[in-house]
């Protein structure tokens, strides 16, 4: 069954007077574009929307973390390798010596040719050194991370 709705000659007319009532009546104007914000504004929206302040604090945190980190491997681990190593009371001392070669060639010559090389000297203690501070305070920031997640701070 079809419904059929017969529009008689007024109401036909008055539909098409109606679209073309829709199709002149002017369009709605966009909406104006947000107004300028002054530098300080930006400034304020930089500082916030990339969390600059964070990232200062956090930086400014990690380079007192790092100074009690660098004292806790100098003053309390250094001194207990030192005594687990008998005769190295301090690893930042602990250097390898390379003496010049002391040999001559065929023609008796000898292989230095008189430069002044008095050999060379590696410190091996100071980069150990390095190596276990480094190692400590990225375990203490892993610790932070670890622990910050759990707490669900971001």
């Amino acid at each position: 069954m079809y419904l059929v709705i017969v529009l008689s000659k007024d109401e036909e007319i008055l539909e098409v007077l109606r679209e073309i009532k829709a199709l002149l009546e002017p369009k709605p104007a966009p909406p104006a574009p947000p107004p300028k914000k002054g530098l300080w504004n930006e400034f304020i929206d930089f500082i916030s929307k990339y969390k600059v302040l964070g990232l200062a604090v956090a930086f400014i945190m990690g380079i007192y973390v790092g100074q009690v980190v660098q004292s806790l491997v100098k003053d309390l681990l250094m001194p207990l390798i030192g005594l687990a190593v008998p005769g190295l009371e301090n690893l930042s001392t602990f250097v390898l010596y390379v003496p010049p070669p002391t040999g001559f060639d065929a023609q008796g010559n000898p292989l230095l040719d008189g430069a002044p090389w008095k050999g060379q000297i590696f410190g091996i203690g100071s980069f150990i050194s390095a190596i276990i501070t480094f190692i400590i305070v990225a375990f203490v920031i892993f610790l932070i991370v670890k622990i910050s997640k759990k707490w669900g701070i971001e």
